[in-house]
């Protein structure tokens, strides 16, 4: 029966040998730089005009269309250039909500109905975690430069044109403003 006990304890030495040698866990790990690089997206090959009343506006944009492709979205993006942005492609028409929490640039949040007319432009600040939300339905999103829906022009209304929106929205798309 000694010997059992012994093979036991010599067991159970082994088993935390080997656990303090090994790494630390995964959520210590994590907090390292893999963690805080920017998804980058491809760039559509189509550019995303929204119509306004001063004429056409033009973007080059990403498009996060997955549920792990809008959940990083432009976090860790410590710039991009003034004429591009990410377009959120969601698969119905639902409410909708994002924040700021890992995102050091300040963002315009265009949210855009499916139909492609803009809902209501909403500012995003830095790392908030308050929420961002139209209060309405939104089948889109697209994420700006903060200032840029201004400077453009772009409105409650304006019209986003692009094969995405028309491809999953309801196929309604103009181009007047």
């Amino acid at each position: 029966m000694t010997a059992r006990r012994w093979s036991s304890v010599a067991g159970a030495l082994a088993w935390l040998a080997v656990l303090v040698s090994a790494p630390p866990p995964s959520f210590a790990q994590n907090s390292g730089d893999a963690v805080q690089q920017p998804m980058l997206l491809p760039v559509d090959p189509e550019p995303l005009v929204i119509a306004t009343k001063a004429g056409p506006r033009s973007f080059t944009i990403e498009v996060a269309a997955d549920a792990s492709e809008r959940a990083a979205g432009l976090m860790h993006r410590q710039s991009m250039p003034d004429d591009r942005g990410m377009l959120f492609v969601f698969e119905e028409t639902r409410p909708v909500s994002f924040w700021m929490k890992n995102t050091p640039m300040p963002l315009d949040l265009v949210f855009i109905a499916e139909n492609g007319r803009i809902e209501v432009v909403l500012p995003g600040e830095p790392y908030s975690i308050a929420p961002i939300s139209p209060g309405k339905p939104a089948r889109y999103v697209l994420e700006l430069k903060a200032g840029t829906a201004e400077r453009e022009g772009i409105a409650e209304g304006d019209v986003v044109n692009h094969p995405r929106v028309t491809a999953s929205g309801s196929g309604q798309s103009s181009s007047g403003g």
